[in-house]
């Protein structure tokens, strides 16, 4: 019997609202009272308390329910998930020089850069707690670690690679790809992955269901970064990427079409954040959408979001529609932009 009878993509993104998300986050704040003692734990429920969408929670819950397992026994597998989310971003803040996430201040800014590497490393041990709890076989909760360790260090490897690009060597689209891809598709596949094994599929079939929604990650961060431009990220500025230096899908795709401005782009980013004026930042807005640059993004976005309707969960209509609910999702913030 369907997980989701007679409903259509629309509703079930709709009903994605309807998923115990309340019972993640009980989970979640269980796991830092149990396990982070002090300031490690309150400034790990302080960044867990700055909210955000649950993607990631939600997508395991959605997932979970459409493969036939019982959404409340996927509460710690989505609780694994975020965390995990959350302790790359409390790193990658630091990292980035991002002095708010969620319209609230940074760990970082608040606690200093040392103890910001310290909540984020806690965030990070907790997901293995949470697979612990699951009332399943151990041999499964081995093959759910293995798969959260994996997706892990492919999200480390990723973030890598996209400080990598900074040096500006490499401005071309398969090398943002490759760090997009690691960074964050991965975090997508690994919720749909965990919920396929906890449905009892192979790991192979549970990698093949999850491939589509990597896909889809890839869109997220597209998307990230053309709002990061042409949108509102709760940062409190426009062009947060441009003035840390960060190489988006808009540059690589502005230098692809106009390479002659090679030199002035990389010395708009090359520029320190504390340097980089408004008038950077609106010049560069400007040149991305006249010249382009906007508009092979977005043809980007639209190419891979199609790919959910692929073959791959051709057997599984239920995930596809789970699918295509997030699609939904994650095009909404671009509005008119994706007309």
């Amino acid at each position: 019997m369907s997980a989701w009878p007679n409903l259509d993509a629309h509703t079930v993104a709709t009903a994605f609202d309807a998923l115990p998300l309340a019972a993640v986050e009980r989970c979640m704040l269980d796991l830092v009272g149990q396990h982070g003692q002090g300031l490690a734990g309150r400034m790990a429920r302080e960044h867990l308390g700055t909210g955000g969408k649950r993607l990631r929670a939600g997508l395991a819950l959605a997932s979970a329910r459409a493969l036939g397992v019982d959404v409340v026994e996927a509460v710690p597998w989505a609780a694994a998930c975020e965390l995990l989310h959350n302790a790359s971003l409390v790193h990658d803040d630091l990292q980035d020089g991002d002095t708010v996430r969620r319209s609230r201040p940074t760990i970082w800014t608040v606690y200093g850069a040392d103890q910001a590497i310290n909540a984020g490393d806690l965030l990070l041990m907790l997901p293995t707690l949470a697979i612990g709890d699951l009332d399943v076989a151990d041999a499964l909760k081995w093959r759910l670690a293995s798969c959260l360790a994996r997706h892990g260090a492919r999200t480390a490897a990723g973030q890598a690679q996209e400080m990598a690009l900074r040096a500006l060597d490499r401005l071309d689209f398969d090398s943002y790809l490759t760090a997009a891809s690691g960074k964050t598709a991965g975090l997508f596949g690994l919720p749909v992955e965990g919920a396929a094994l906890l449905a009892g599929h192979s790991d192979t079939d549970a990698q093949r269901l999850a491939r589509p929604f990597e896909v889809l990650g890839l869109v997220y961060q597209l998307i990230d970064d053309v709002v990061d431009l042409y949108g509102d990220k709760g940062r409190n500025e426009i062009g947060a990427d441009i003035r840390e230096g960060k190489v988006s899908a808009l540059v690589v795709a502005h230098l692809a079409r106009h390479p002659h401005d090679r030199i002035w782009l990389a010395g708009v980013l090359r520029t320190p954040r504390e340097q980089t004026t408004d008038d950077m930042v609106e010049r560069a807005v400007a040149r991305f959408a006249e010249g382009g640059a906007l508009d092979d993004v977005l043809l980007r976005i639209r190419t891979l979001a199609a790919e959910v309707d692929g073959s791959d969960l051709e057997a599984e209509p239920d995930l596809r529609l789970v699918g295509r609910a997030l699609r939904g999702r994650l095009l909404a913030p671009l509005g008119s932009l994706n007309g």
